[in-house]
């Protein structure tokens, strides 16, 4: 009898595009970061994707010293693959992005493979007041924001993380990124298997329709064949329906209070890990199996938590 298909959860507890002010569940404090990241593991993410933020204010930041504060419990109080991001704000610098990765030598490191539109501004019709002034300009700076991730920024995250054992979670917001990925491969900077995770439904990306999700996988097929590791990202009131096609036609999925706030229309979700249990239904509902930290290493080939700087 042949073994059930194990799906890799990816959960990603805070992130750089929400506010404080939009949901009083999302994660802020290093203390409130590390609680939902352990508790999305406990539900079954074997992946947890870390952004930080400054805990006076909420404001994304990427100062390894914040990232200090939650990064050792989370490895000491569970065994899941922990991913930092290099994509941190689109109002950052390549270099500012990359310091957390370059000093903690994650398992795994976001990778954003293409410059962008990124068009937060149609928030600021659903959400109106805002605890921080940071926060309304953060959403209105986007109507003039391209998010920058050139061939030569992408090369220096490959080169330099890549020298440490990092691997990539390949975020392909586009048609176009999928094609930048098979450029690196070709050059020999990145291997097998790879890690893509594709994003729809952000304003500047790839939209969300199940016709765009068809086309994203025909098109990884044709250019990776086997040797890549698929994963679905629904942004907002995406994130159940497009993971859930994804995972029924053989992804893995990634949910989490950075990608959307909702657990279902017109409800916030109360926490990442509420999100986790939700997906976690369906996939077994699917008649498959949750992977666990040792798949998910086994799956992308990954070093090792022993190996990490923290």
């Amino acid at each position: 009898m042949a073994s059930r298909r194990k799906v890799i959860i990816t959960c990603a507890p805070t992130g750089a595009i929400h506010t404080p002010s939009m949901s009083p569940h999302l994660p802020v404090t290093p203390e409130q970061i590390a609680a939902a990241s352990l508790a999305a593991a406990r539900e079954g993410a074997a992946i947890v994707h870390l952004h930080a933020r400054d805990p006076r204010d909420g404001r994304p930041t990427q100062d390894p010293g914040v990232f200090a504060q939650f990064l050792p419990r989370i490895k000491a109080e569970t065994d899941a693959v922990i991913n930092l991001t290099t994509g941190g704000s689109p109002h950052m610098s390549v270099a500012e992005r990359l310091e957390p990765a370059l000093h903690f030598q994650p398992e795994v490191a976001s990778l954003n493979m293409g410059s962008m539109n990124f068009g937060l501004y149609p928030m600021l019709d659903r959400f109106k007041d805002f605890r921080f002034e940071w926060e309304r300009q953060h959403l209105e700076s986007s109507r003039d924001l391209v998010f920058k991730n050139t061939f030569a920024d992408i090369e220096y995250i490959l080169r330099h993380c890549g020298a440490n054992g990092t691997r990539f979670e390949f975020e392909c917001y586009d048609i176009s990124h999928l094609y930048s990925l098979a450029h690196f491969v070709d050059r020999g900077l990145v291997k097998a298997p790879f890690f893509v995770q594709s994003v729809f439904g952000l304003l500047g990306g790839i939209g969300a329709h199940p016709e765009d999700l068809a086309h994203m996988r025909r098109t990884a097929d044709r250019l990776f064949g086997d040797e890549y590791v698929w994963s679905i990202l629904g942004a907002g009131r995406n994130q159940m329906t497009l993971g859930s096609m994804g995972v029924a036609q053989g992804s893995n999925v990634r949910v989490g209070l950075e990608d959307s706030l909702w657990i279902e229309p017109g409800k916030l979700a109360d926490s990442s890990a509420e999100q986790v249990r939700k997906i976690r239904q369906i996939i077994e509902g699917l008649s498959l199996d949750i992977a666990t930290p040792a798949d998910a290493r086994q799956m992308l080939q990954l070093k090792g938590a022993s190996e990490t700087n923290f």
